[in-house]
């Protein structure tokens, strides 16, 4: 019996010992004997990282779209990468009360929210009131508050660059445009593309009819028949889809699409289009979130900032058009030339802004008139 006992006894070391060996190859390096506890444990210790927000997108559309949502998931992702940051996208939420119920559970979960629609406006301030602690961010909207921020580009100045060409290429000075939403950024770009056409081209008129969709192909495309019908040359759209100057592009006319370079749709008849870069502005927002110097305020950037430009003008517009083009952006990019400098006269032929008088941006933000030359009204 008692050579069984120390027979086990002698099994039990063999044991602990084994353990003890593979608890040492699994650990840190151990300190010296001479260390005192706690440098042993600081040794242990891997090091900290700073913890990084959990930032949300929420989209009208779904980045396929080619246009709108896509260049916001493009800045996204050079978030993700020039950050380190894993993002969370919420796509297809429509404008109205499902908007504020999405964001109100994302602002549980986030740290960062960017809603980057119009229509999210009233449901973000809802949401960031009950939630002071996460950081909002609207696009084209206009109320803040102390951790809620709008940002926008001036887009007027690429439509205005790309109105330009389209009054160098229409033949019969009459162009078409296919309208969102009769919202104050919608409004003032098409004002910029008419007033870029009529600055080489003072015969030009523009008709315009609405949409009330962002992405709904179908019914813009119908809405872009409606005046291609009425003899309009070239075709001219604020929607996220290429749905218009694809119609466009069946009756040979020449199409001008928005947001992002929408040339492969229709290569032969494509024009430009304005087209934005988000990336640097979100990387710049989510960094300055991140080192607590983030402070709410409404960003309207500008082709200088390089969060707006215009697509690169089709393959069949000629050189001397590319190259007029190119003079004009050049004198935006240098600041020599602004878009809404006075004389500007409105469709009833009214005098609102005398010759060297600028629209301020406010003023911009809230334009709720055409200018001369453009046929259509602005639905209350």
């Amino acid at each position: 019996m008692r050579k069984l006992m120390l027979s086990l006894t002698a099994i039990l070391l063999v044991i602990l010992s084994a353990c003890s060996t593979e608890t040492a190859t699994t650990s840190s390096t151990p300190a010296p004997s001479t260390a005192p506890a706690s440098s042993t444990a600081a040794a242990t210790t891997p090091t900290t990282e700073k913890k990084l927000p959990r930032v949300a997108f929420v989209y009208i559309g779904v980045p396929g779209d080619g246009g709108w949502t896509y260049e916001h998931d493009q800045g996204r992702l050079m978030m993700e990468k020039e950050l380190g940051i894993k993002s969370t996208t919420v796509e297809n939420i429509p404008e109205g009360p499902d908007a504020e119920r999405v964001f109100e559970e994302l602002a549980q979960k986030n740290d960062i929210i960017f809603g980057t629609s119009f229509g999210y406006m009233d449901a973000m301030v809802a949401v960031a009131a009950r939630h002071p602690e996460v950081k909002f961010l609207h696009s084209t909207g206009y109320k803040t508050a102390p951790n809620l921020g709008t940002y926008m580009g001036r887009e007027y100045q690429s439509a205005y660059l790309v109105g330009m060409a389209a009054g160098k290429m229409t033949k019969n000075n009459h162009l078409g445009y296919v309208g969102a939403f009769p919202i104050p950024e919608v409004i003032y770009t098409i004002n910029a593309f008419t007033l870029g056409a009529q600055s080489v081209n003072p015969n030009i008129d523009v008709s315009v009819v609405w949409s009330n969709t962002w992405f709904d192909p179908a019914t813009e495309k119908q809405a872009a028949i409606s005046l291609l019908d009425k003899g309009v040359d070239v075709l001219a759209a604020y929607q996220d889809s290429p749905a218009s100057i694809q119609a466009a592009a069946e009756r040979h006319v020449w199409g001008i699409g928005n947001d992002s370079d929408m040339g492969r749709f229709a290569p032969d008849t494509y024009i430009s289009n304005p087209k934005w870069n988000w990336g640097p502005y979100y990387v710049k927002t989510v960094k300055s979130i991140m080192d607590g110097t983030w402070k709410s305020d409404a960003y309207f950037g500008s082709m200088k900032d390089g969060i707006t430009d215009i697509a690169p003008l089709g393959k069949n517009v000629p050189a001397d058009v590319k190259a007029l083009v190119e003079k004009k952006r050049q004198e935006i990019l240098n600041g020599t030339f602004d878009v809404f400098t006075g004389p500007l006269v409105d469709q009833d032929g009214k005098t609102l802004y005398e010759t060297g008088k600028k629209m301020t941006d406010e003023e911009i933000l809230g334009t709720t008139w055409f200018v001369k030359g453009i046929k259509g009204v602005i639905p209350k």
